[in-house]
């Protein structure tokens, strides 16, 4: 199979298929982290976006849309920052070129919880990396066309949350995680458990 893994500049996802025997690209911006330069289109990915790909899977940017970021959209109670929603619209704007791509049968699209207000479709499986091997917790959504859901290989009992959550909660006294990564490109980066499950079960 033909496959385009599309905003991946770390190559897990890409990685996974090729090992399965597959042609599959990574495509970012930014140059690859993950050593093999070969399978790394460095450029807008809309440039080959509808150049007849069997599987497209794909990781828009999240910042501006995702829950996360609430704080950011709603510096004031009950006031959004017009700028940030703007910034956030234009980012589904980009997402749903990937959703309303008819030029590809199969499509998945993962993206974290997104804000309510910025009024993305609904997701088709929501997954943890707990349940495919790895000892954290981090709430993944899939948008998922001609693919099934996927099906959990290692379910752990035990994990921690792996991204920071109501940090400012510890100087009140409240609970909150510090997490295990505390930048955005790590935290972007897709567990080799799904990647592995998404190349077995998919392709």
């Amino acid at each position: 199979m033909k496959i385009l893994v599309a905003c991946e500049e770390s190559q897990v996802v890409c990685k996974a298929f090729r090992n399965k025997g597959h042609e599959a690209y990574s495509c970012d911006v930014l140059p690859c982290s993950g050593g093999r330069p070969e399978w790394h289109l460095q450029e807008d990915v809309l440039m080959v976006l509808y150049n007849n790909w069997d599987m497209i899977i794909a990781f828009p940017p999240c910042t501006y849309m995702c829950k996360a970021g609430a704080r950011f959209m709603y510096p004031e109670a009950g006031k959004i920052d017009g700028d940030r929603l703007r910034m956030a619209m234009d980012a589904r704007e980009f997402f749903m070129l990937f959703y309303a791509n008819d030029a590809c049968d199969r499509i998945c699209i993962e993206n974290p919880t997104p804000l309510k207000v910025v009024g993305l479709p609904e997701p088709t499986q929501i997954i943890q990396p707990y349940q495919f091997g790895h000892p954290y917790s981090k709430r993944t959504l899939l948008w998922l066309k001609g693919l099934p859901p996927l099906v959990p290989t290692c379910i752990l009992n035990k994990f921690t949350p792996f991204l920071p959550s109501n940090t400012g909660g510890f100087s009140r006294g409240m609970g909150g995680s510090r997490g295990v990564v505390h930048n955005a490109k790590d935290a972007s980066k897709t567990f080799p458990g799904i990647a592995l499950a998404m190349a077995e079960q998919w392709a």
